[in-house]
């Protein structure tokens, strides 16, 4: 029987010198409901943190905002001291106000607070990789990157990320400070930022869908299908997809259950044939509400 572990889905290179994994986790999950407080099993979060680890994921994902600040001591209570190869990534710009209520807030102000307490929950001297979680309407881009190419200079980031963003974005970021990843929503049946996803993948810059699983769209029957005829779950095969989608992509999913963890880790192992993958390709996308 195949150890399990992520290590069949490759890896990729952030900002040229930095190899992870290529199957990461997403560690919203490990929070209360709404995304709001602690989680209601605080031993089983830390187990799944640990076993994640255990079985070779050396790229973990948070924000601040998720508890706010949970995710970010929970894995620090559970990793540290890290690992040498493992990157944890975090996000800020994002504020919260109560369960499933988020906001904006990327000035340089606050982008500069959240990153001293990232620092400080994740007990690092400097963070592997930081992300403006998502451009602030009413600040300008580039005094929000600006903040944070600063923050590089004085040592406290090693890599710039961006998050729900567009080409656009991207582009005019990259004229402040290198930019290593992208996270946006991203599946199968989701595919609004393909052409971000071709972006990346031209220049070089990792891409970090969220959202993987298609919003349950791993229920559809051509997944279900191409799932049963490769002894294999749906969710395995939706993130089987992303891995084949392109070189540059870096799935990061996420849960709070170590047997639902470790079915996700085993899509690392799963080879979509082609034809399997074009149909998925065809299938009917998701329709999100503005």
């Amino acid at each position: 029987m195949e150890k399990l572990s992520v290590k069949p889905a490759g890896t990729v290179v952030l900002g040229g010198d930095v190899t992870v994994n290529r199957l990461g986790y997403g560690a919203m999950r490990i929070t209360g409901e709404g995304i709001w407080g602690p989680p209601k099993d605080r031993a089983g979060a830390l187990a799944v943190l640990r076993r994640a680890v255990e079985l070779g994921v050396n790229f973990i994902d948070t924000a601040d905002s998720y508890g706010p600040d949970v995710s970010e001591e929970l894995i620090a209570e559970a990793l540290s001291p890290y690992p040498k190869d493992l990157i944890v990534a975090t996000k800020g710009g994002w504020k919260r106000f109560g369960p499933g209520q988020w906001g904006h807030d990327a000035t340089p102000a606050h982008l500069r607070k959240a990153v001293e307490g990232s620092l400080k929950r994740l007990r690092v001297d400097r963070i592997d990789l930081y992300q403006l979680h998502i451009p602030d309407p009413v600040v300008s881009l580039s005094a929000s990157i600006a903040t944070l190419a600063k923050l590089q200079s004085e040592g406290k980031i090693r890599l710039i990320g961006l998050s729900n963003v567009t080409q656009e974005h991207v582009e005019r970021a990259r004229r402040i400070v290198p930019i290593v990843s992208v996270q946006n929503r991203y599946s199968f049946a989701d595919r609004e930022w393909d052409y971000v996803v071709d972006y990346c993948e031209k220049n070089k810059i990792v891409f970090i869908p969220w959202y993987p699983m298609a919003a349950g769209q791993a229920a559809d029957e051509a997944v279900r299908r191409i799932a049963k005829a490769g002894n294999a779950q749906p969710l395995q095969v939706a993130l089987a997809w992303l891995l084949k989608r392109s070189p540059i992509m870096l799935p990061i999913p996420g849960t709070s259950s170590v047997p639902h963890l470790e079915e996700n880790i085993g899509a690392a192992s799963l080879q979509l044939t082609e034809a399997s993958f074009k149909e998925l390709y065809a299938v009917p996308e998701v329709t999100f509400s503005r």
